[in-house]
């Protein structure tokens, strides 16, 4: 009775109409609770309304049968461990395609995709040693984070200074990000202080770290982790007089630390330009917003394209329950997906697995989101 009484309450279910043939289980490990809650519940909130939209549309046809979809969300915590528990919970329960938004968690159950019971693994994690684990049933979405050191590195150095300070969040994705900043920032003439990082998961007062970390008398702070911990990182450095610039990692969000702090705050940073800057956004802004009474980011906009590029590919697969089936076909369903599914431009899926999408990146001035150019895009 209390496992059954857990699991109802960690569920999160997507009314199927009644006239399915059948009802397919999409799972989701991912922070539910701690700091990253807010995280993880944009991810979810983007694959919910991609199949709330399916199953009110009637659902897909597969083969014979009208199919709909269910969502079961678990808490990770933002825990590897934790995400390698759910994921053997929810392949036991028949589920053959996994969401999971977050590198450690990612990388901790890739190995388990191939092994049966066999599952999709939907990767939200811009981390590219997911790539480089070539794993036949990984299906990435978002950029790879090496697409952003180098112009993030160029224009904060030529704006502000060489002395680049440290204050990222320490889970394995933050630590991953770190590295490959300093060692950008190093090949292009600077130096890197002290690794001042702190777990934006469970830290409360970010002041001690920030102090540490000016007291270098950096002219950059590369910060980031989830965005609302990400905007009290960047408030407890501006109040203690930082004037220099912010290198923000690709898992904080401009539009969200605005609800945090004055904008003010963020002049002088680069980032991921918000998703309600893109072109052609305006419709699924709308629609979000009214479901969800927030501005959608990135985690729900490709999180919404990946799930309808799954069920797609499931249409053209001919399967619900044969993941290499299915991911054999995502590449097709991507080029065929309708322009009210498209988010951001779409070009397909790589034969690694990875979605070929459009992505901008963003300097802050004067309270402005100014474009930045990337000269070489890794896929």
């Amino acid at each position: 009775m209390k496992k059954r009484l857990l699991l109802s309450l960690a569920l999160a279910v997507s009314a199927a109409p009644a006239l399915a043939d059948k009802v397919v289980s999409i799972g989701y490990s991912g922070p539910l609770s701690g700091g990253a809650a807010f995280y993880g519940k944009d991810v979810q909130s983007g694959i919910e309304m991609a199949i709330n939209e399916l199953n009110k549309a009637g659902g897909i046809t597969v083969g014979n049968e009208k199919v709909t979809f269910r969502l079961v969300s678990l808490d990770d915590r933002y825990l590897p461990n934790e995400t390698a528990t759910n994921v053997r919970r929810l392949t036991s329960q028949g589920i053959d395609v996994i969401f999971v938004p977050h590198a450690g968690g990612i990388q901790a159950v890739q190995p388990l995709a191939t092994r049966d019971p066999r599952f999709l693994l939907v990767a939200y994690s811009s981390e590219p040693a997911i790539l480089a684990a070539k794993n036949p049933l990984t299906f990435m979405l978002p950029p790879r984070y090496d697409n952003y050191v180098q112009p993030f590195v160029q224009t904060q150095m030529k704006a502000f200074g060489k002395r680049l300070g440290l204050i990222g969040t320490t889970s394995a994705y933050g630590k991953q990000w770190t590295e490959a900043i300093s060692d950008g920032w190093r090949k292009q003439g600077g130096t890197v202080g002290t690794n001042n990082g702190v777990d934006y998961n469970t830290t409360v007062d970010y002041s001690s770290a920030v102090t540490k970390a000016l007291s270098e008398r950096p002219d950059v702070l590369f910060v980031g982790g989830p965005s609302q911990p990400t905007a009290q990182v960047i408030k407890a450095a501006r109040e203690q007089g930082f004037k220099g610039g912010f290198i923000v990692m690709d898992q904080a969000k401009f539009e969200q630390m605005d609800d945090v702090i004055p904008r003010s705050y963020l002049n002088g940073s680069v980032g991921v330009l918000p998703t309600i800057e893109y072109p052609g956004t305006q419709l699924f802004r709308t629609q979000y917003s009214r479901a969800y009474k927030k501005d959608p980011t990135s985690e729900a906009a490709l999180n919404y394209m990946g799930m309808n590029i799954i069920a797609r590919a499931m249409t053209l697969a001919g399967t619900t329950d044969n993941p290499e089936a299915i991911r054999a076909q995502l590449n097709a369903a991507a080029k065929a997906l309708p322009q009210r599914q498209t988010i951001y431009k779409l070009a397909g899926v790589t034969a690694g697995g990875h979605v070929d999408a459009e992505f901008v990146i963003a300097s802050v001035k004067d309270g402005k989101y100014n474009r930045l150019r990337v000269t070489k895009v890794y896929k």
